[in-house]
C-alpha cells in the first residue's frame, strides 16, 4: 500500500532498462518505495539496472519479460502479484525503429507496432487484472506526443502509440470506480539512448523531467499527463491543423 505520503511501497516496471522508468524508480525510492520489480530481457544492462537500485537501498528482484511473447505474460508478470500487492506498474517499454528502414521492410514495421502496441495490450491487461483482484494501485502507460498525429518522418512509432494511447485512456474508462488509477503520460522529444543521433525537436526533454511529472501526476491523480506541459497547447492546435497545411509545416 502507498504511504502516509502517498509513495507507492511496491513497483514494478514494465521495461527494467528503460531510461524513463529507470529515473522513476530512483526518484521514488528516494520518496520511501522499497520493493521493484524490473520485469525486462535478462541482460547485463538489466543487471546493472537491478544493481544500481539496490545500491539506493531498495529490494530489486527481476523477472524475464519480452514484449514480443505475449503468451508468457499471464505467467510471468501474474507470479510477481502472488509474492505481494503492487502499488504501481509502470508500462514504460518500446522501440522507436527505424522509419525509412521499416518503410522499406514491412516485418520490421510489424515488430514496432507488436513491440509499442500489442505488446502493451497484453502486458497492460495482465497487470490491471491483477491490480482490479487487489483493488488498488496505478497503472503508468508512457505514450508519446507522436500518437497525437500522425508525422511524415515517424508514422510508423507514431501510429503504434496512437493506438496504445487509446488503449490507455479506454482501459482507464474501464477501470474508473474500482480503485485503480491509470495514467497516460505523454513526453515529446526525450534526450535518451532511443533518440541518439537524431535532430533535437523543440521543447525537448530529459528521463528525470518525465519522472518528476510522473511522480507529480500520481500525486495528483491525474488521468494525463504531458511533459513538458506546454505540448499540450501545442498539439491541440497541431490536431486542427489541416492536412494539406500540415504536410508543409517543418514538423513532419
Amino acid at each position: 500500500m502507498k504511504d502516509a505520503f502517498g509513495t507507492p511501497q511496491s513497483l514494478l516496471l514494465l521495461g527494467g532498462t528503460s531510461e524513463i522508468g529507470l529515473a522513476t524508480a530512483r526518484r521514488l525510492i528516494a520518496r520511501r518505495t522499497r520493493t521493484v520489480w524490473l520485469a525486462g530481457r535478462p541482460s547485463p544492462a538489466l543487471t546493472a539496472a537491478a544493481d544500481s537500485l539496490r545500491a539506493l537501498g531498495a529490494d530489486v528482484r527481476t523477472v524475464p519479460f519480452d514484449a514480443l511473447d505475449p503468451e508468457s505474460h499471464e505467467e510471468r508478470l501474474g507470479k510477481i502479484f502472488t509474492e505481494g500487492d503492487i502499488d504501481l506498474v509502470l508500462l514504460a517499454f518500446g522501440i522507436l525503429g527505424d522509419q525509412a528502414r521499416d518503410e522499406a521492410d514491412p516485418l520490421a514495421a510489424v515488430r514496432v507496432a507488436q513491440t509499442n502496441y500489442t505488446g502493451a495490450v497484453s502486458a497492460g491487461l495482465v497487470c490491471a487484472r491483477a491490480l482490479q483482484s487487489q483493488g488498488h494501485g496505478s497503472l503508468v502507460v508512457l505514450s508519446s506526443v507522436a500518437g497525437e498525429r500522425a508525422r511524415r518522418a515517424n508514422f510508423i512509432y507514431g501510429s503504434s502509440k496512437a493506438g496504445l494511447d487509446a488503449f490507455a485512456q479506454g482501459l482507464g474508462d474501464a477501470l474508473y470506480g474500482t480503485g485503480v488509477h491509470v495514467m497516460v503520460v505523454r513526453p515529446g522529444f526525450v534526450r535518451s539512448r532511443m533518440t541518439a543521433g537524431l535532430a533535437e525537436a523543440p521543447l525537448a526533454t530529459t528521463p528525470e523531467t518525465v519522472a518528476r511529472a510522473i511522480e507529480l501526476g500520481l500525486r495528483r491523480r491525474s488521468e494525463t499527463v504531458w511533459v513538458p506541459g506546454a505540448l499540450r497547447v501545442v498539439m491541440s492546435a497541431l490536431r486542427h491543423v489541416p492536412r494539406p497545411v500540415f504536410r508543409r509545416l517543418p514538423v513532419g
